[in-house]
């Protein structure tokens, strides 16, 4: 019972994870807490990217996603992905995204876990709430030629009311059947932000296709294959004179 409990149906206070609201003392001692730390990386933070994302075992699973962007170089990104973007976000995953440069470097079998960004952002799924598109261009054509790897922590979709299980590895949308974003998921997103996607998708046409998309990301469009992670009992690797009871 407790179990079930955790998992919700997705609607409603079960998507709320248990526990007590948080009282006034604990409020204060945040606050406090907020005035005298510096949280430096939380603070790099430079973007707000509202997409799509799909699981890369069920691609019939699609997702909002919210991911608040730290640049450490022009090469590499990082994403604290949320399921929303209002106070109450779930922190449900985390992406990475890398140039072309680096990912060309990376092993084949790793590079099967990434997907390809361009036709997300070509067809005006990937957009920047409230941020002029005219201020984002420069960064977008960037973005066209980069792969990111995104592990869902937190399949809140399914109503989990805490982080269950092992991490869902996530595929971007593409221009395939399997991969197109449901209709009814991209008009919630385009009315919240009072935006139209096929209109990002032709203020975008001119972006520059990328020359060369590694066929080795978004490895199910070639091979009709996922990934899954399992989580299986193994033995603990001992230290030298180290016994376990």
């Amino acid at each position: 019972m407790e179990m079930e409990a955790m998992i919700g149906t997705g609607t409603g206070e079960e998507q709320i994870p248990p526990g007590v609201p948080m009282s006034m003392e604990q409020h204060m001692l945040d606050k406090g807490a907020q005035m005298m730390q510096s949280l430096k990386p939380i603070k790099e933070m430079s973007q707000h990217v509202c997409t799509f994302a799909l699981y890369s075992d069920d691609m019939s699973r699609q997702i909002e996603t919210h991911h608040y962007v730290t640049r450490l170089n022009e090469d590499f990104l990082q994403c604290a992905v949320y399921d929303s973007d209002d106070s109450h976000g779930r922190l449900i995953g985390v992406e990475y995204i890398v140039s072309d440069k680096i990912f060309e470097n990376l092993p084949p079998d790793e590079q099967k876990l990434w997907h390809t960004h361009a036709y997300e952002i070509k067809s005006g799924l990937w957009m920047n709430p409230r941020v002029p598109e005219l201020l984002m261009k420069p960064e977008l054509e960037n973005l066209t030629k980069t792969y990111g790897k995104f592990w869902c922590t937190w399949q809140t979709d399914r109503g989990d009311r805490l982080p269950m299980g092992a991490p869902a590895l996530m595929m971007s949308p593409q221009a395939v059947n399997l991969g197109m974003v449901k209709a009814e998921l991209l008009k919630k997103r385009d009315d919240k932000y009072n935006v139209s996607s096929d209109a990002l998708k032709t203020s975008r046409v001119e972006l520059p296709e990328p020359e060369w998309l590694n066929p080795q990301a978004d490895y199910w469009k070639q091979h009709g294959k996922g990934f899954k992670i399992d989580v299986e009992t193994t033995d603990i690797k001992r230290r030298e004179g180290v016994a376990f009871p």
